[in-house]
């Protein structure tokens, strides 16, 4: 009876879980003020964009939408000297695209970028703990370095990747100055200090670089989507909060390639497609708040059009590529996730 018993409560335990983990996924959280951070970031990736085709060299969008993330720190209310933190920002993420491209000029990028990416992840992961940014974790960075090395690049063409990157930056915290000017202070605050967690670290170096290394052994053809992936439980605490975190960004994915396959099945110029992922962007921003795996329903055709714009390729290998290396990053970061949780019970 005992041992029945005690079967019992461990089923009950299990499934327990399994309802918290069903609840979370599907829960829509408040985001107030979350206007601002998406008219920002939209209006700076649209500048951007049309500037770089109006130039002619469209396929330098990448490195001005790495550039533009700085304008979605710094929190989302209109704080005196938020500027501060989005100038930080925009120089943490120009320093990503300086490392990635200059991977990308070295004939073994491939493998490269794998221990570059994994320093990045430490070196995000700790800053995000120790200066409290919002969004948290070292996604970002991650992506920049990442999807960078694996743009080749000539040595010249290292200093016109960064200098995209800075204008755009540039751009975004001007935006984010000019807000400040029209709707007004509500006064500064003290920067916000934590505690860095070298344990967490350690979990997303080791997640990025099993994502990278099996992705590139497989000869997967997107590796930073894979290791990307493997960082996105680390913007969360708690297994919990983390499963839930993977699981939202496989299913808003494969919402997000149905509507990515219509979008890549139009041909449309690339101004129109300009258009099309600011608005992305900006509904990312709206949604990202509310619910994850909404959000990406809008980042992943936002995540292909601009693979395409900079350097177009058959759309159903891109979208297969998307789905496999996402599913092989979140069940690798999951993993690395669970393991550190078993490190810290004991």
């Amino acid at each position: 009876m005992t041992a029945v018993r005690g079967g019992g409560e461990r089923l009950g335990s299990e499934v327990s879980r399994l309802e918290r983990l069903v609840q979370e996924s599907v829960r829509i959280s408040p985001a107030p003020g979350s206007g601002s951070p998406a008219w920002r970031a939209s209006v700076t990736l649209l500048v951007a964009l049309v500037a770089l085709a109006g130039v002619g060299h469209i396929e330098l969008a990448a490195y001005a939408c790495f550039g533009t993330f700085a304008s979605i720190y710094g929190g989302r209310q209109p704080l005196r000297g938020r500027w501060r933190t989005q100038a930080a920002a925009g120089a943490l993420m120009c320093a990503a695209v300086l490392c990635g491209a200059l991977v990308a000029t070295s004939p073994h990028r491939a493998w490269l970028v794998i221990p570059v990416a994994a320093v990045w992840a430490a070196v995000g992961s700790m800053l995000s703990d120790r200066f409290v940014l919002r969004p948290p974790g070292p996604m970002f960075p991650v992506f920049a370095v990442a999807t960078c090395a694996a743009l080749p690049v000539a040595p010249a063409g290292v200093a016109v990747a960064v200098g995209v990157a800075t204008g755009a930056a540039g751009l975004a915290v001007l935006l984010g100055l000019l807000e400040e000017r029209l709707v007004g202070s509500c006064g500064s605050v003290d920067a916000a200090r934590g505690e860095i967690r070298l344990d967490h670290a350690t979990a997303v170096v080791v997640a990025v670089v099993l994502a990278g290394t099996v992705s590139t052994g497989l000869g997967l053809s997107h590796t930073y989507w894979a290791m990307v992936a493997a960082a996105v439980p680390f913007g969360v605490t708690g297994l919990l909060a983390q499963t839930t975190r993977g699981l939202q960004r496989v299913v808003g994915t494969l919402v997000g390639l149905v509507v990515a396959a219509v979008l890549l099945s139009i041909s449309l110029p690339a101004l129109v497609v300009a258009v099309v992922v600011a608005a992305l962007q900006a509904i990312t921003e709206l949604l990202v708040g509310r619910h994850y795996g909404l959000a990406l329903v809008a980042i992943t055709p936002l995540s292909l059009l601009m693979v395409q714009l900079g350097h177009p390729q058959p759309a159903d290998a891109l979208l297969w590529s998307r789905l496999a290396e996402t599913f092989l990053g979140v069940v690798v970061g999951l993993a690395a996730a669970f393991v550190l949780r078993e490190i810290r019970r004991r």
